[in-house]
């Protein structure tokens, strides 16, 4: 029973936070002069694995298990590889590393969110039988 209810709020608390997520990545990647976060995330990289991480474990934990996951991870990857692009434009420096930290993180995040979802999911795989 605490599984189901985990699940539902690790799903309701993910289809709050993704959009807001979405948001908060694009104008990190956009903006000319975006925060210095090396005191938490000393690595450039380690930010993007960890926003992408972030959005992809928040998509599959909103999907589940099904194809809608594959596109919504695909987006996410695409979103990043968007993102790198119009840094160019921005008087930022696209960068290819920039973009694998990106999809690396994304997939990261799917693997965690499947088996977060496996996990909790409660699928009884082998039928008891009642005692007599």
């Amino acid at each position: 029973m605490w599984k189901a209810k985990a699940l539902k709020l690790l799903r309701n608390l993910s289809l709050w936070l993704f959009w807001p997520g979405v948001a908060l990545i694009v104008w990190g990647e956009l903006t000319p002069h975006p925060p210095d976060l090396s005191s938490i995330l000393v690595w450039d990289k380690a930010q993007h694995f960890t926003a992408y991480f972030g959005l992809a474990a928040m998509a599959t934990m909103i999907l589940g298990l099904n194809r809608r996951l594959a596109v919504a991870i695909l987006g996410v990857i695409l979103l990043g590889g968007g993102l790198e692009i119009l840094q160019g434009y921005t008087g930022r420096d696209p960068d290819i590393f920039d973009f694998a930290a990106n999809t690396l993180g994304a997939l990261g995040g799917t693997v965690v969110g499947i088996l977060c979802w496996i996990a909790l999911r409660g699928r009884v795989l082998v039928d008891r039988a009642a005692p007599d």
